[in-house]
């Protein structure tokens, strides 16, 4: 069973939905999903496999990526009532939280490239259980980098694995896997030999933008190809005092963020 098959188990469960069987018999209708605001959409896919699943067919009016403005139709559904209401909710609940998503990436994005054109908005692994990777397509679709998927797709030494070994030794272990090693750093210091010892990544963790632009600037006098992330305490409201750096990670486009308002009608019967 797949995830869109468990979330409409999580919502019909076995007895269905006890309403539109009460008050419906086999009428089929037509129905659109619309946008209530403007916004970047996403979820699209997952909204129209939500009622292919459910035996309706689909017509997509706007896809993931473009701008949907308010009151646009998004996605025209026909099929048997009972099937198009069964697939309602979750097919909103995707395009709601996704677009959400993918709009505050891409505003982001678009205000800190006015100052550094070549920096990156991330994400973090601050998701919901079980969504992770339709949230991290939503950051992708706005322009974002995903970052890692889980734990088991990325080196990232992070402050708890420094509490266990020092800093120079942990980041040589790491570079026997192969693979890219980004450490997180609190202090100047650290990120001074984060560089030394050949780390790709450097995430300057929770400094404020005069003192992590200082660790960036000797990190890279040490390094110049190495990449400087900055992480932790970063909102809307700040981050374009961090857009020195090559990546901007924050949990908020994921944890924090505000779902986009869509809504869908039944337009006809018959």
């Amino acid at each position: 069973m797949d995830d869109i098959d468990r979330f409409l188990e999580e919502d019909l469960d076995e007895k269905g939905d006890i309403t539109s069987e009460a008050l419906l018999k086999d009428e089929k209708g037509k129905a659109y999903i619309k946008a209530n605001e403007s916004c970047i959409l996403a979820g699209v896919e997952e909204a129209k496999e939500v009622f292919t699943r459910l035996g309706c067919s689909v017509t997509i009016l706007k896809r993931d990526g473009e701008e949907a403005k308010a009151g646009e139709k998004i996605i025209e559904v026909e099929g048997k009532l009972k099937s198009i209401l069964a697939g309602e909710r979750l097919a909103l609940n995707f395009i709601c939280k996704m677009s959400g998503i993918a709009t505050l990436t891409h505003e982001l994005t678009k205000m800190c490239r006015k100052k550094n054109p070549n920096v990156w908005i991330a994400a973090t692994r601050k998701t919901t259980p079980g969504f992770r990777k339709y949230e991290k397509k939503a950051v992708a679709i706005g322009g974002g980098y995903p970052h890692r998927m889980g734990l088991y797709d990325g080196v990232l030494i992070k402050d708890n694995h420094l509490a266990c070994l020092p800093i120079r030794e942990a980041i040589r272990k790491a570079k026997k896997l192969g693979m890219e090693v980004e450490i997180e750093v609190e202090s100047i210091e650290d990120a001074v030999i984060a560089a030394e010892e050949g780390a790709d990544v450097i995430m300057l963790d929770n400094m404020s933008p005069a003192k992590a632009k200082i660790a960036a600037s000797k990190a890279r006098e040490i390094n110049p190809q190495v990449k400087i992330e900055v992480s932790g305490g970063i909102t809307p409201e700040n981050i374009v005092n961090y857009t020195f750096a090559d990546r901007i990670s924050l949990g908020w486009l994921t944890h924090s963020v505000k779902s986009k308002d869509f809504s869908l009608e039944v337009e006809r019967v018959f």
